[in-house]
């Protein structure tokens, strides 16, 4: 058995809600929503519409909704758990604006995001974990007890990324991780601007696309050691946006592993245009940690943004030695 991760109050809160989910369950919602925990549906991860495996709130209850949406509240900060709303709500506008405009597309439906249990979390003997999945979230955590052992990959996504019609109009859920990396772009000098555009054009994605490992190439763009003081500040504040998406204790601890790693040796890489509303990509990379954000497609009006452990995405850095299934990943 490998070391045991330190128990938290969000692992506990955690715990406890997926427990009271998983109790909630008919036999047969149980076969759709539980897998074992050694499964590999519980390393396959997808962000656009699409059919997927678990439960959907559709085919829930009202309480089963209301526990479902607690587990989620429990592993997740006020304001994450404030965007993850808004962005299963966005559906809805999304639906409306391409019907307005006559394209055919997927179904928008705010009840088509999926909870999964994998392994048991009433169990102190081995690991376990959920997801919750939809267009545009999916959220990975492992834990043992009521210690964390990964909370990633981690994405978000809006379409549109600004509401620009209707009584929701101006709305931005994810603006603060786009105006600060702009800010950022402004804050820098010519010749760092230089190094830190790896691409003429935005990808028309997030580079690690939905892979179950994060691999990038040597790490690319303008370092943290070549930034001044008050650039460096900007890239901090840049990376507390993803962390801080975990709740206080877990966030606490992922800074933490940030420091100790040096934040000097953090990457800050730039694709496309540095203008707004034009099609633009950043990545920011230093040791484990890694942020994609790319606003491409629909005019650049609709953004993938995804926080990613190369070493540990699925616990497979802290498990891998003991679970036969990280060996082939």
């Amino acid at each position: 058995m490998p070391d045991l991760p330190t128990p938290t109050l969000a692992g506990a809160e955690m715990r406890a809600a997926a427990v009271d989910f998983a109790n909630s369950l008919t036999q047969e919602q149980r076969d759709t929503a539980i897998y074992e925990y050694m499964d590999g549906e519980r390393i396959f991860w997808y962000y656009p519409p699409t059919n997927r495996h678990g439960l959907p709130l559709r085919d829930m209850s009202e309480a089963q909704r209301s526990l479902a949406m607690a587990l989620m509240k429990a592993s997740l900060s006020n304001r994450a758990y404030e965007q993850a709303e808004g962005i299963i709500e966005l559906e809805v506008i999304l639906g409306e604006l391409e019907r307005n405009a006559g394209r055919k597309s997927f179904r928008r439906d705010p009840e088509l995001y999926y909870w999964t249990i994998f392994g048991d979390p009433a169990s102190d003997e081995s690991p376990w974990g959920w997801r919750v999945e939809g267009h545009h979230i999916s959220l990975n955590f492992s834990l043992w007890g009521d210690g964390l052992l990964s909370l990633t990959p981690f994405f978000f996504g809006t379409n549109p990324a600004e509401v620009r019609k209707g009584p929701q109009a101006g709305l931005r859920i994810l603006d603060k991780r786009e105006d600060l990396a702009f800010d950022l772009m402004g804050a820098l000098d010519a010749e760092q601007v230089e190094r830190a555009v790896i691409y003429p054009e935005a990808p028309w994605d997030i580079l690690t696309f939905n892979a179950s490992r994060a691999v990038m190439p040597a790490y690319q763009g303008l370092a943290a050691s070549e930034m001044d003081d008050d650039q460096r500040a900007l890239l901090d504040r840049l990376v507390d946006v993803y962390v801080d998406q975990a709740p206080s204790d877990l966030a606490d601890d992922r800074h933490a592993r940030i420091a100790a790693a040096g934040r000097d040796g953090m990457h800050f890489a730039w694709a496309g245009p540095v203008q707004n509303g034009e099609p633009h990509y950043y990545r920011i990379h230093g040791g484990n940690f890694l942020v994609e954000f790319d606003n491409r497609q629909n005019g650049a009006n609709h953004i993938h943004s995804v926080w990613r452990d190369v070493e540990n995405d699925f616990a497979n850095d802290v498990l891998g030695e003991h679970l036969l299934l990280y060996h082939v990943l």
